[in-house]
């Protein structure tokens, strides 16, 4: 029987071989929680009546969603996960550790062909060096500390092909987000998601970090990249004490859908509010105007895309109209940015830097915008009420996008100011 890479991890994982549509207990390689989620997990592991976590190895909890705290209540969550990761021997990533997401793969708790999953939607971050990783809930969290293991329905696979030259001025984030108003919000639910193509072979690891990021805002459950010369580099270098188990699907595995994408002749991309697969090239929407810009996240708040922004806003002033929020996705980002000059280009321009995490992103804190103010982010995600509030307009983009937008005032095409 042909296998896809789900099919096969998931196998490896249950001791049996298995077929999409298959429900299957698995073993968990790692298990992540953040500071909205992990509290609830903590609460039903305990009324679950038990004492200690089974591999306290294999857990991670981050302080990344309210980071620093902003009001008692919060506070005392994190004194909860505090406590607890103490007591159980939990691996713990306090405030300014940075987002759990950025953090986990620097840090090699991920290695490819793992079974992972995260009390965070968009665990399916590592599938790109080739894990199988997927969000769940607080309470699937805590049957995971308690067992080591989770039940899981075998997704269907679904191939997206990437192929053609990508444009000056297309970043990967265009990318997913071209492809996400192709597919749809709801085009691939509880679908695995295979990327390949000789785009996908181009790119940086943090460029397909971003496209593996965002394939829950198709509605898949995850988003696997094959494994080649660039991964197996990357992961060699921060992976310790850990099996690597390179996955390949099978010749003749069956996939739902076979999807192909020519991205040679795609423009900046931008998702208008308030749906991420509301997505119009830049022409449609350039000369919007913006009050915020925010620069970071899972997505897009890795090293190369605080290059990519500073490369643009080197020696130029943003509009005294727009405030320019830059959040560095995890401290080795931020001191790396610190070394190369990266972050007093930002100050410099008139950016406000803010402790590494996920508060703007997600509306806790950090540059909640007012009442019908836009909004221009590299987040994931442009809900109402994403960043704080339902009755602010948020647009998503590319660094780029976002870095020449604060610039002008306007969503604007950042091909004007590429050399």
């Amino acid at each position: 029987m042909a296998q896809t890479i789900a099919e096969k991890i998931i196998s490896s994982h249950c001791g049996k071989k298995v077929r999409a549509g298959e429900l299957v207990v698995v073993g968990v390689d790692f298990a992540i929680a953040q500071d909205g989620t992990a509290p609830l997990a903590i609460d039903v592991f305990k009324k679950m009546g038990k004492k200690r976590v089974i591999a306290p190895e294999k857990i991670a909890f981050f302080v990344d969603h309210s980071a620093p705290s902003p009001n008692k209540g919060v506070s005392s969550l994190h004194k909860l996960m505090r406590d607890f990761a103490r007591e159980q021997g939990i691996n713990f990533y306090d405030i300014g550790s940075g987002v759990c997401h950025v953090v986990t793969m620097e840090e090699g708790l991920v290695a490819p062909g793992n079974l992972v999953v995260g009390a965070d939607s968009h665990t399916c971050t590592y599938g790109a060096v080739g894990a199988f990783s997927t969000g769940v809930g607080s309470t699937d969290l805590a049957a995971v500390m308690a067992s080591g293991k989770i039940w899981l329905r075998v997704p269907e696979s679904i191939k997206i092909i990437i192929k053609g030259k990508v444009p000056s001025g297309v970043y990967a984030k265009d990318i997913i987000l071209y492809i996400i108003g192709k597919v749809s919000s709801r085009g691939a639910v509880y679908k695995s998601v295979e990327f390949e193509g000789e785009v996908v072979g181009s790119l940086s690891m943090d460029a397909r970090f971003t496209i593996s990021n965002m394939v829950m805002e198709m509605g898949a459950k995850a988003g696997i990249m094959k494994v080649d010369e660039r991964t197996e580099k990357w992961v060699k270098n921060r992976v310790k004490n850990k099996i690597m188990d390179f996955v390949f699907p099978d010749p003749g595995a069956f996939y739902e859908k076979v999807m192909e994408f020519d991205v040679s002749s795609i423009s900046p991309q931008v998702a208008c509010p308030h749906s991420v697969d509301n997505v119009h090239p830049i022409e449609e929407v350039e000369g919007t105007p913006i009050q915020q810009a925010f620069l970071g996240t899972c997505t897009n708040g890795r090293l190369e895309d605080l290059k990519i922004a500073a490369s643009i806003l080197e020696g130029r002033k943003i509009s005294p109209e727009v405030r320019l929020i830059v959040a560095p996705a995890s401290r080795r980002i931020y001191l790396e940015a610190l070394k190369e000059g990266i972050i007093s280009t930002f100050v410099e321009a008139g950016a406000a830097i803010v402790t590494p995490g996920c508060g703007c992103c997600v509306g806790t804190h950090n540059g909640i915008p007012a009442d019908g103010e836009n909004v221009i982010s590299t987040a994931n995600r442009n809900f109402k009420g994403r960043m704080g509030n339902p009755d602010a307009f948020i647009y998503l983009a590319s660094p780029a996008t976002v870095a020449v937008s604060a610039l002008e005032g306007k969503i604007t095409d950042p091909r004007r100011y590429l050399k």
